[in-house]
């Protein structure tokens, strides 16, 4: 009998210190407050990142590129927020002067998109190369760094804690989601540091799409929202496309919903075999309304199964190849899904490619009335 007693003292130890972690994941502690401000948002690319610009991260650039004629327009038009890119890689680099003359920039872009009504999320969204420093962690360190002073700034008592959210990093290309939670970890943790009550939006590995999500741990900070990308297909949303697969610019106008006949058609003006059977395949895949659901579902659980709240911070299709109305279906397909899953969501992009309005050479912008309606929102009143 006694083997037997020693047996069952060691199984209830054993259970006793592993029931921790069999436990589910705490509650989600954002506030609904905080939730409410960010359901239907625009990104706003190219101001404090992306600038393709030779001259850079100039005067000019900063008081032109977007203006308050802008942001008044995107509240207009049903936005709730903006999600803002910010290249730290110059700020970094940069003397203490210079980093207190483009802080004071960013500060007058939140503060006119704040005023606006809208609320912001700050996204850290550098070049590709920065985030390949991420492997050192020496790096990891000044970037924390970087976030803690960041986080700081912004927690004073001047912005509005409700409206402002941190997101750690924009599709951080790291294809270890094991060292990716190590360095997310750390930087949440410089993030809380500087603002103990703010929310901060934390990404999955590699490029954010739905399959670096279902893959993330949750981090141990119940004030966060989980973000996630959904370009799928990519082969008809970056149809055109000069980045990404190579051969991608070899495409014009392939349909959503996916139409055999059409794709085998597209496909005959792709010269390498290998790609011209991807584009039949997408033809023969059935994408549409149901697959797409069939993807956010998976997300949607996750999400469930960690008690905690998602937004789609990227989606939209690259504008100048795809057919219109095959966008607006593409774009109202996805936004019906978020919203069916209770997902927020933020489409790529205000202007551009992407965009939900066209704006060239200085002129105004001209909202694009088949996205909005694809949208759920409307046309800016006159």
């Amino acid at each position: 009998m006694k083997p037997n007693r020693f047996a069952l003292v060691v199984s209830l130890l054993f259970f006793a210190f592993a029931a921790p972690a069999q436990t589910a994941a705490p509650l989600s502690s954002v506030p609904a407050t905080r939730l409410a401000h960010i359901r239907h948002g625009i990104n706003l690319s190219e101001w404090f990142a992306q600038v393709y610009d030779p001259r850079g991260y100039t005067k000019e650039h900063f008081e032109t590129w977007t203006t308050s004629a802008d942001i008044g327009s995107i509240k207009s038009m049903g936005f709730d927020h903006v999600r803002l890119s910010v290249n730290p890689g110059p700020i970094m680099d940069s003397r203490h002067g210079s980093r207190d003359e483009y802080f004071g920039y960013l500060d007058a872009a939140v503060k006119m998109i704040l005023d606006a009504g809208l609320a912001v999320e700050i996204d850290m969204h550098p070049d590709s190369d920065f985030k390949d420093r991420l492997k050192d962690d020496e790096f990891v360190e000044r970037f924390a760094d970087f976030w803690r002073t960041t986080a700081q700034h912004y927690s004073s008592s001047s912005w509005d804690q409700d409206r402002v959210f941190f997101e750690i990093l924009n599709e951080p290309e790291m294809r270890d989601p094991y060292r990716w939670f190590g360095v997310e970890s750390k930087l949440a943790a410089a993030i809380r540091q500087g603002a103990p009550a703010y929310t901060i939006l934390a990404p999955g590995a590699k490029w954010d799409n739905d399959d670096d999500m279902v893959r993330l741990e949750p981090l141990r900070d119940p004030n966060v929202i989980y973000v996630f990308h959904f370009y799928e297909p990519h082969i008809f949303t970056h149809q055109g496309a000069t980045w990404g697969a190579f051969y991608w610019h070899w495409l014009k106008d392939l349909h959503y919903p996916s139409d055999p006949q059409n794709a085998a058609h597209v496909a005959t003006g792709v010269p390498d075999a290998e790609h011209r059977l991807d584009v039949i395949r997408y033809g023969q895949d059935h994408w549409d309304a149901s697959r797409v659901e069939a993807e956010i579902n998976q997300v949607a659980d996750w999400g469930k199964r960690n008690n905690v709240p998602l937004v789609c911070n990227e989606f939209g299709v690259f504008r100048y190849f795809a057919n219109p109305q095959d966008r607006a279906a593409w774009i109202n397909d996805v936004r019906t899904s978020l919203e069916r899953h209770n997902i927020s969501w933020a489409m790529w992009d205000y202007s551009g490619s992407f965009g939900v309005v066209t704006k060239k050479n200085g002129q105004a912008a001209v909202p694009d009335e088949v996205t909005l309606r694809a949208l759920g929102l409307k046309m800016p009143a006159q």
